[in-house]
């Protein structure tokens, strides 16, 4: 099966994915389609599997250790109060990992939801490469800084 996920990653892998942030050591950090959330990213696995049980031990110690990473990233970049992990793989039947940055000034119905009912998700503007470019600096910027990057 082929899913957006397979075609993000082979993009990345031929550099021609504007989103990605890091390559690191079990995939791609990239940042969300839409900022709803202020440093929203995923972490897409390289080679794309179709679940987490799907890894091999080592390689889902690498995937989780790389996902955490991305969000203490995330954290030290935007000042959010804590991260929400999310890997469901329902809609794009192939791995990734959601980060959502989760912030005290939230408005309180949603702060506590999951950040999928949030209603700022389908309003905002997709991703633009030059307004969303420092965040994503700033975020691979972390990330070489855990050591957890590959190409920083």
């Amino acid at each position: 099966m082929h899913t957006l996920i397979h075609q993000r990653v082979e993009e990345a892998r031929r550099g021609e994915n504007p989103k990605v942030i890091r390559r690191v050591r079990s995939g791609w950090a990239v940042i969300g389609d839409t900022q709803f959330l202020r440093g929203y990213c995923l972490l897409l696995p390289d080679p794309v599997v179709a679940t987490l049980n799907d890894l091999k031990d080592e390689d889902r110690v690498a995937f989780l250790s790389d996902f955490t990473a991305l969000g203490d990233a995330i954290l030290a970049v935007t000042g959010a109060v804590r991260i929400n992990y999310s890997v469901l793989a329902n809609l794009e039947p192939a791995l990734h990992g959601h980060a959502h940055p989760r912030y005290a000034d939230e408005p309180e119905r949603y702060r506590t939801a999951s950040p999928f009912s949030h209603p700022e998700r389908w309003r905002q503007e997709p991703f633009d490469a030059q307004k969303h470019r420092p965040i994503m600096e700033q975020i691979g910027r972390a990330l070489d800084a855990l050591g957890v990057s590959i190409d920083g």
